[in-house]
């Protein structure tokens, strides 16, 4: 069996959903951890004041998925839109993530299900 720390993420703006072989140490079979959800920020009394609480909202969002993503080896990233894009951005300006292997990928919604399947896929699992 592959003993590499690997996890998947299928997220969105509004939410995300980790896909690992590994808990801290043990790497084991690939399970679906909880959704993260993202805060959306609503009415603002200014654009400057909007932009600052999605940055602030966005960079919480990300720490979430951080956290979970602790001793990975490698990481696949997928979604709809560029949010992928930024994390990878965020994960590679962290120094804990730095040297992280992350792989791109682009779909549309799906069920937790067929995440976690495209996750193994990815993975050769």
């Amino acid at each position: 069996m592959n003993n590499r720390r690997l996890a998947g993420i299928w997220l969105d703006t509004e939410k995300a959903f980790v896909v690992k072989n590994h808990d801290s140490q043990e790497v084991s079979e690939f399970f679906i951890s909880k959704p993260i959800k993202a805060e959306i920020q609503h009415g603002n009394s200014s654009e400057n004041a909007g932009n600052n609480a999605e940055r602030t909202n966005r960079n919480k969002y990300f720490k979430e998925i951080e956290h979970l993503l602790t001793n990975s080896q490698e990481v696949y990233i997928t979604g709809p839109g560029v949010t992928q894009e930024e994390l990878k951005h965020y994960l590679n300006d962290t120094a804990q993530f730095r040297d992280l292997k992350i792989t791109l990928g682009v779909s549309q919604q799906m069920p937790e299900e067929q995440i976690l399947e495209t996750v193994k896929k990815h993975f050769n699992g």
